[in-house]
């Protein structure tokens, strides 16, 4: 009896030790797989645009082993960090015309990988309740409006083309100017004025999540400075002999505005993280993700 019992003994601990062995083989061939195929940074801007698509990608790729790193700065550091190849991916640039001299600084040294969604509208915006249609009413209705334009951070495209625009047309000469804020900042001003059906204009773009909640147009008379552009996603020439798996799986990327609309709208709305609803996307979404990394 005490021999059959320490044969059981034996096996048992032998059995837990070849698991152990397995678990562990397991572990270090999905940290070589990691190691093999190497880290993917994505930069991601502040705007809420750039979260949905940056997150998806970033769990699309750790599925197929990579290990990946989002760097959270500006957009004029990531066109940089791309240059310098410091960071690999970026999933929001607007062209052919909002980000028109950052392309063409950079051209000779990135490359569009996909077109992530087309015929992206921004520029000036004011509620449907006020009664400005175009450029010309709101001059001739300055003072409505306490004298201002609202507008993002320095530096992004959307600010450069303002300024071009308010120039242009001669809006500071009818007491309008632009005040530059945070992207956060102008929407909070702007909702607070537009939920007391007060006048403002701003300078929104699509996908966003104000215009799920709010009944907003574009005014006339802006198409010379704003039109509406294609996002791509860019990478940095020689992106292809340095991660070709990865380039070529978000060669085939693609979203609509509508998706990106309401998954920053959950987040807003119900504080659900980017993360999960990247998760949520891909999930639903299965059999697209498949074809994207050639399953």
């Amino acid at each position: 009896m005490k021999k059959l019992l320490l044969l059981f003994i034996t096996l048992s601990l032998l059995t837990l030790a070849a698991c152990g062995n397995e678990e562990e083989n397991n572990n270090d061939d999905a940290a070589e797989t990691s190691e093999e195929k190497g880290t993917i940074v994505f930069g991601q801007t502040p705007w809420t645009s750039t979260a949905p698509p940056t997150q998806i990608a970033k769990k699309i790729l750790e599925e197929q082993g990579y290990t990946v790193e989002v760097k959270h700065v500006s957009q004029p550091i990531i066109w940089d960090g791309m240059s310098n190849k410091e960071i690999d991916f970026f999933m929001d640039a607007w062209l052919p015309y909002t980000e028109a001299p950052r392309w063409e600084e950079y051209k000779d040294e990135l490359v569009k990988v996909a077109t992530s969604y087309e015929n992206a509208e921004l520029g000036f915006a004011v509620p449907s309740y006020v009664e400005e249609n175009s450029i010309e009413d709101l001059k001739a209705n300055a003072e409505k409006y306490d004298g201002e334009i609202l507008t993002i951070a320095e530096g992004a495209g959307i600010v450069n083309i303002s300024k071009e625009l308010v120039k242009g047309e001669n809006l500071e000469e009818s007491g309008l100017e632009l005040k530059t804020s945070s992207e956060g900042a102008m929407i909070s001003a702007a909702q607070s004025k537009i939920d007391d059906k007060e006048p403002v204009v701003f300078t929104p773009w699509r996908p966003h999540s104000v215009f799920a909640r709010n009944d907003l147009k574009f005014l006339e008379g802006q198409g010379d400075y704003f039109k509406a552009d294609n996002v791509y996603v860019l990478s940095y020439k020689g992106i292809q002999e340095e991660h070709p798996e990865a380039y070529e799986i978000l060669s085939n990327w693609s979203i609509s505005i509508p998706e990106i609309e309401s998954m920053i709208s959950k987040n807003e709305e119900n504080g659900t993280s980017f993360e999960k609803l990247a998760t949520e996307w891909i999930e639903k979404n299965r059999d697209k993700v498949d074809q994207m990394v050639g399953e």
